[in-house]
């Protein structure tokens, strides 16, 4: 490709056209958003009978908390791995894990599938891949499924991204960005599947099992970034991650005997609430905007209360979550996936250009990742 400035230029101007140059062609984009939901599904309505029965030994004041909890998620249906009789049935951390395995391969395959479709592109055109999974564990990872599943490249960059929860698929995102800002022309694909349901303690009657049962899903999206100029989709202008500290023990997973025991806090909700100013305004400041230049809020659906009280800090701002609450309705907390659904949705509407999104997500750590989109 010819420069777009002449050799003879002094040295200032040409350093400027050389970075606002280099700047367009290296800019990354979203190019396509797919999600792949499981074969099994119910409404919470359907699940109710299976919770009760679960329930039969508990004190009846304790039940009636506990249906209240499933009936007020904000969570009509949610997807799985495996159907309703199989979750509630009492089962070793292998035969569960086992599971995981089997069917998040699957799942991720497909929804890899389906975004290469959408942007017209190969596996063949992968030049880096990135999984995202928190819910189980396998080795080989699931990146290394895939490059021989679909016949990926040989010398495909790889990486996979664990124990990061519900930020992940921020995370992943993030990664490739920024892998592309050095390799021009390239593409990069993040998988993200979960199965929280596989993590479901049987003979856990505390409130964080109860409340992660009644909250999440499972099922697996992918991402295609792109470098390549000729490539379309909303550009990435910045990401950031923030930490939080003295909050690493308020959600996570403690590795047990019968698997993966959720660590969900109940002070969640009030500690990204008490941060919030702190994650969202220096981003926005630090590229000239502020709240009321963001068009769109792509945004995690940790659950009811937590997206309660961000809407609550929005709401003067005539800003909404309602495609969060849409998605957090239809499908569940699917964890690192979820907010990747959200992005979907937004990426499937037509946009105008120079609108701009706000994508955001919380994990494990506890933290906070953030990206700001173009169209």
């Amino acid at each position: 490709m010819e420069m777009a400035f002449p050799i003879f230029m002094d040295n200032e101007k040409r350093f400027y056209s050389l970075k606002s140059y280099f700047k367009n062609f290296m800019d990354t984009k979203i190019v396509s958003v797919a999600k792949q939901l499981p074969n099994y599904s119910r409404e919470t309505d359907d699940i109710i009978p299976f919770v009760k029965n679960w329930m039969s030994g508990q004190d009846n004041r304790f039940k009636r908390k506990v249906l209240k909890t499933f009936k007020g998620s904000g969570v009509k249906r949610r997807y799985s791995i495996m159907d309703v009789e199989e979750v509630f049935t009492k089962s070793s951390f292998e035969e569960k894990n086992n599971i995981y395995i089997k069917e998040s391969t699957k799942l991720a395959e497909q929804s890899l599938k389906k975004s290469l479709d959408k942007a017209n592109l190969l596996p063949s055109d992968i030049d880096y891949i990135i999984t995202v999974s928190c819910t189980g564990f396998m080795i080989p990872s699931l990146d290394a499924y895939l490059i021989n599943s679909l016949q990926m490249k040989q010398d495909i960059v790889r990486l996979p991204v664990t124990e990061m929860g519900c930020v992940a698929g921020v995370s992943g995102i993030i990664y490739g960005k920024n892998f592309l800002n050095s390799n021009p022309d390239k593409r990069v694909a993040v998988v993200s599947v979960e199965a929280p349901t596989a993590t479901f303690q049987l003979d856990n009657f505390s409130m964080e099992n109860i409340v992660s049962a009644a909250i999440f899903g499972d099922g697996a999206a992918s991402v295609i970034l792109s470098s390549h100029e000729a490539d379309k989709g909303p550009k990435i202008i910045d990401e950031g991650m923030y930490h939080f500290y003295n909050s690493i023990d308020i959600m996570g997973f403690k590795l047990v005997n019968t698997g993966l025991q959720m660590i969900l806090d109940k002070k969640v909700p009030e500690t990204i609430s008490n941060h919030f100013p702190f994650i969202v305004y220096p981003f926005l400041e630090k590229n000239n905007l502020k709240i009321k230049d963001i068009n769109h809020l792509i945004f995690h659906p940790g659950g009811k209360k937590i997206i309660k009280k961000i809407e609550d800090l929005f709401e003067p701002l005539d800003k909404n979550l309602d495609v969060t609450k849409e998605i957090l309705k239809l499908y569940g907390n699917i964890s690192s996936a979820t907010v990747l659904y959200v992005l979907e949705k937004f990426m499937e509407e037509h946009r105008q250009k120079k609108e701009r999104g706000l994508m955001l997500s919380f994990g494990p750590g506890f933290t906070a990742q953030r990206i700001l989109l173009e169209w």
